[in-house]
Parts: C-alpha cells; sequence; structure tokens
C-alpha cells in the first residue's frame, strides 16, 4: 500500500486538480452567465420584447415641434414597448410638411428619400390636403400632439406704441391700407405684416384662410383678396425664425408686424436679443395650429408600431416636455415659464375658419399666386393726346401715372414688356418695342438697367403723337399673337391694353379681330387681354366684344387712382379664368 508520503502527496495533487476544477467550472459559469446576460440584453429590454429584430418607425416632424418630439422618442425606445413580441424603435426626422406632403401622394419632384411611418405636421390641414389629393395608407385618425395659436409678433417698443395709440392687432391688416379706405397705414399701426409662405407653412395657410374669410365673397371681396395676395407674396418669408429677425433689424419698414405661431417667439426670446418680441393677440380671435401626428405606414406591424408612439406623445410627461418647448399642450394649455411676453390666457378661436373656408382659401392662392407675365400697350395716337376732361391731364398721361401705380402691385417674379401704338408709327409698322417681355429684376437684351426701372423711366418719356391716329385693333393682334407665341405655363399670361378706346378703321376691323381672336384662343393655353380704356370716347361695346373672345375684361377709368382697383379686379379674375363670365 502506498505510504503516508504518498498518500499526502496524492491528496494534495487532488486537491489541486479539485481546486483548479472548481475553479474552471466557476469561470465557466460567470462566462455562462455572462453569456446569458447578454444574450438577455440583446433580447429583452425594459419589457419581454425582443431586440434582434426590432420593428423600426421613421416619424418625419415639422422643425419646430421636432425636439420635444425627439426627447420623447428616446424615452419611447427606453420603455420596452412592443409589437407581436418585438421592440418598437422609433426614428425622428425634421422634415417640413410640404415634403412630406408630396411622398405620402406620390409626387416625383421634391419627395424624401422614404416614406416615414408616422407625421407631425404643423397643421392638420396639410394631412387633408394628403388624404384629398389620394395620399394612400393614411390613417382616418389624428393625435394632437401640441397647439401654438397664431400672434402678430413684434418688438416690445412697437407693441407699447400700439397699445398708446390704441390699435388692437387685427387680421384687417394684412391687407393692404388701400383695402381699408386710405393711402397708407397711420402713424400708430404696422407699416407691413408679414406673413409665412404658405406653400410651406401651416401659419401660413391659416393666414391665407383668415383673410378669406374676412373679405366675404362678391366682385368686391375678391379684389380685396387678390390685393391681400400681392402684398403678402412681396412680405412672405419661408420660415418663422428669419421672419421675427427682420422684426429686430433695422430696413425699409420702421413698424414691421409679422404673423407667426406663439411658439417661435418664445423660441426667439430665449435667443438672448436685445429687445424681446411680445405675442399680440388678434381682437377678432385667432386659428391654432394643432400639431398632429397621423400614422401613415403601409405595414400592418409598422402601423401598430406607429400607434403605440402617438400614444405615448400624449402621456403626461410628453405633455410637459412639449409645454416646456413653447408649445401649449393638447388642451391648450399654456408654455412654461411663459414669460413676460406670451400671454397665459386661452386664445379666443375664430370658428368660423371652416375646411370649406380653407379649401376656398388655398384654391384662390394658388390662382392668384402664380407670377405674371404681361405685355403692355400703350395707345399714343392723337386720340390719347387729348384731355381726359376740359382743362385736366390728357389721356395719355393719365395712362402713364396709372401704369406707373399698377407696376408697383407686381412681384419681382413678373415678367413684362412695353410697346407703344399708333397708325404708321415706324416705318410702317402700327406699334414699336420699347422694352421687350421678360422678368422685371433682369435688364432687357444688352441694357444695363433692369427692366423695373427702365419701364418707370421709358414709361415718363412717352410723348403722345398728335399726327397719328389710333391703330387699336392692329396692335391687339399683334400683341395677342406675341403673348400666345411665348406663353409660359407656371404664368398667368396677359395682354394690357392703356388707350383712348377707339380705332381709325384704316387695319384690321373689329370683326376680322375678334373672329382671329375667337378661332386662335386656347382654353388651355389662356392669354387674358385686359383693356383699360380712360375717358368716355371708349367704343365699349367694340371693346367689350374684344375682350370676351379671351375672357378678359374692360374697365373704363377716369382717374389715375382708379387703376389700383382695375389691375386688381384684373388680376382677381384668375379666380375664375378661363371660364368667367
Amino acid at each position: 500500500m502506498p505510504s503516508g508520503r504518498h498518500r499526502a502527496a496524492f491528496t494534495a495533487e487532488r486537491r489541486r486538480r479539485r481546486a483548479g476544477w472548481k475553479g474552471a467550472v466557476a469561470v465557466l459559469t460567470v462566462a455562462v452567465i455572462i453569456a446569458g446576460g447578454a444574450y438577455l440584453f440583446l433580447t429583452r429590454s425594459a419589457g419581454t420584447c425582443s431586440a434582434r429584430d426590432p420593428i423600426l418607425v421613421s416619424v418625419a416632424a415639422a422643425l419646430d415641434v421636432a425636439p420635444p418630439v425627439m426627447d420623447a422618442a428616446g424615452r419611447f425606445n427606453a420603455s420596452g414597448a412592443e409589437v407581436e413580441g418585438r421592440c418598437v424603435q422609433v426614428q425622428v426626422a425634421e422634415q417640413p410638411p410640404a415634403p412630406v406632403l408630396r411622398t405620402l401622394i406620390g409626387d416625383r419632384a421634391g419627395v424624401l428619400p422614404g416614406r416615414p411611418d408616422g407625421w407631425i405636421a404643423d397643421s392638420s390641414v396639410w394631412v387633408r390636403l394628403a388624404r384629398k389629393q389620394g395620399g394612400q395608407d393614411i390613417a382616418a385618425d389624428e393625435t394632437v400632439v401640441a397647439t401654438s395659436p397664431l400672434v402678430f409678433a413684434t418688438r416690445r417698443s412697437l407693441a407699447e406704441r400700439f397699445a398708446a395709440g390704441g390699435t388692437a392687432m387685427s387680421w384687417d391688416m394684412v391687407f393692404p391700407a388701400t383695402v381699408r379706405g386710405r393711402l397708407r397705414p397711420t402713424e400708430h399701426e404696422p407699416d407691413i405684416v408679414r406673413i409665412p409662405d404658405p406653400s410651406v407653412s401651416g401659419a401660413g395657410i391659416a393666414t391665407v384662410a383668415a383673410a378669406r374669410d374676412i373679405v366675404g365673397t362678391g366682385e368686391k371681396a375678391d379684389r380685396d383678396l387678390t390685393a391681400f395676395v400681392r402684398m403678402a407674396q412681396s412680405g412672405s418669408a419661408p420660415d418663422y425664425r428669419s421672419m421675427l429677425g427682420a422684426v429686430d433689424a433695422p430696413g425699409f419698414w420702421s413698424r414691421p408686424v409679422v404673423i407667426v405661431p406663439e411658439q417661435s417667439v418664445w423660441a426667439h426670446n430665449r435667443e438672448g436679443h436685445a429687445e424681446p418680441v411680445v405675442a399680440l393677440q388678434p381682437k377678432e380671435g385667432t386659428i391654432d395650429l394643432d400639431y398632429p401626428y397621423v400614422v401613415t405606414a403601409a405595414d400592418p406591424d409598422r402601423a401598430a408600431a406607429s400607434r403605440l408612439f402617438a400614444e405615448w406623445l400624449r402621456s403626461a410627461a410628453t405633455q410637459e416636455a412639449v409645454r416646456r418647448a413653447g408649445f401649449r399642450g393638447a388642451d391648450g394649455q399654456p408654455p412654461f415659464p411663459a414669460g413676460d411676453d406670451i400671454p397665459t390666457v386661452q386664445p379666443r378661436s375664430r370658428p368660423s375658419i371652416t375646411a370649406e373656408v380653407i379649401d376656398e382659401a388655398l384654391e384662390a392662392w394658388s390662382r392668384l399666386a402664380p407670377p405674371s407675365r404681361i405685355l403692355v400697350l400703350a395707345d399714343v395716337s392723337k386720340e390719347n393726346a387729348e384731355p381726359i376732361r376740359a382743362g385736366g391731364e390728357t389721356r395719355l398721361d393719365v395712362a402713364v401715372e396709372a401704369a406707373k401705380l399698377g407696376l408697383q402691385l407686381f412681384p419681382n417674379e413678373t415678367h413684362m414688356g412695353l410697346w407703344e401704338f399708333a397708325r404708321d408709327i415706324k416705318g410702317g409698322a402700327d406699334h414699336r418695342e420699347l422694352i421687350g417681355l421678360g422678368p422685371i429684376t433682369e435688364p432687357d437684351g444688352g441694357q444695363e438697367e433692369i427692366r423695373r426701372t427702365a419701364l418707370f423711366r421709358v414709361a415718363d418719356g412717352i410723348k403722345a403723337l398728335g399726327d397719328r391716329s389710333g391703330a387699336l385693333y392692329d396692335a391687339i393682334d399683334a400683341g395677342f399673337r406675341s403673348v400666345s407665341e411665348g406663353y409660359d405655363p407656371l404664368m398667368s399670361n396677359a395682354l394690357l391694353v392703356l388707350t383712348a378706346g377707339v380705332d381709325d378703321g384704316k387695319g384690321v376691323s373689329r370683326r376680322e379681330l375678334v373672329d382671329r381672336l375667337r378661332e386662335e384662343w386656347d382654353p388651355d393655353r389662356p392669354v387674358q387681354i385686359i383693356v383699360v380704356a380712360f375717358g368716355k370716347a371708349a367704343d365699349r361695346a367694340a371693346l367689350g366684344e374684344i375682350v370676351s373672345a379671351t375672357n378678359g375684361q374692360l374697365y373704363v377709368a377716369q382717374e389715375p387712382g382708379q387703376i389700383i382697383d382695375v389691375f386688381l379686379s384684373a388680376l382677381a379674375r384668375r379666380l375664375c379664368h378661363p371660364t368667367c363670365t
């Protein structure tokens, strides 16, 4: 039998082996536990869902509301939300409403790289437009995430000045002063009210709807709405930040006001500007931007996951975060801290802004907003050298002054040209081109000054020719063909004739002209003829027949100031063109 020493040695060796085995087992056990923990970590979140094959939900959110929504998504992703045992992970991207709309309706230009599974626009109007334009897989219900009323915003010193003068903000201020019965605003009201671009923002759409609601219906209403669109185009801006920045910056306007969501004022004042901006509520009531969440996923699992996130956005914690980002909650509770420049009271809503009014407003904007392409014919015949009334200005003087006033109504996107006409005015021709038809912000071929400047200069130099008779019908015939040949489908194409309204009968006859116009006028490429006749000598019957052939219009004016209404009425015909009666 082995000796005790050997036994002891054997026992010690066995103990060493046993200890080594136990250590190996312990290490293996720890490794298994760690591996198991890693597996559990990879396949479990706070709940019991599998993270190996998560459901990824992409959400497109309007730029201003995106930050609190992103924070909410982070908390949601850590909550263990699941659909059919799979974890849900939400990814939020800042996206303006317009490209999302184009993506959802299947447009080809200006779309997102991929279709989102959820969408938060700044207004439910966008969602309704997407449905109306054939967007697929857009849920029937929406979840309001936040609200923010539209306000009239200006720097604090101006707000105090308006208050001292007893001036309350009003939706009437979005119209030019001429609509309100005066040539310019008073010293106690804004000299400009700028609105957001309605093609990219819900605030702009809401402002257009408010304007449509205020003017009502009828010929004057259409004229007033046209004046609003013209002013809005010249002062609109693509984003709220630049609009509020312009309120602070010195410039042409001394009393500027902008229409923006209340939240943008809250955010602006936290950037440390020298003078805070104040949010003023319009006296007639305002319109709330409602920031709706709508499910847009086609896949059933992603749609279910998107609905879970919508519910999360209405949780108490998320609603508190929304209010801390300057929004009012879905229930209208004010932001906190609101500060001295944000009203804490719930603003009165304007209930007359219905879906129908919004649709009418957007349709009107779409017709009125496209730029104009206009060839102006100026009558320099001896008939236009006569005074419009005894001892008064000549018809041509009134026409030129009218044209200069009208030119101020047209934005920079306008294309315009100028001819003068009279019998045998140039080498046997009955018209002469003074400025070629083209963009008013660009020079006419080879010239240095832009067309807008040239139009004012040339207009001042136009003189009536006392020995030339009126070649009115021949000029209209040539002008109509010129505009038609260069027709631009993205613009409103028109021939504007400023005349005494008398033809000498030596060229094309009225019947021949009317027959040609009826034959050549194309409703798919419509060119309007608009005749503005000065004085009482105009042959109204003949001119009325001519303009009717193109669904145009005849206006008779006696004073330069009347031209504002004349031009606005002419532009307002876009609301019914080419089927105007």
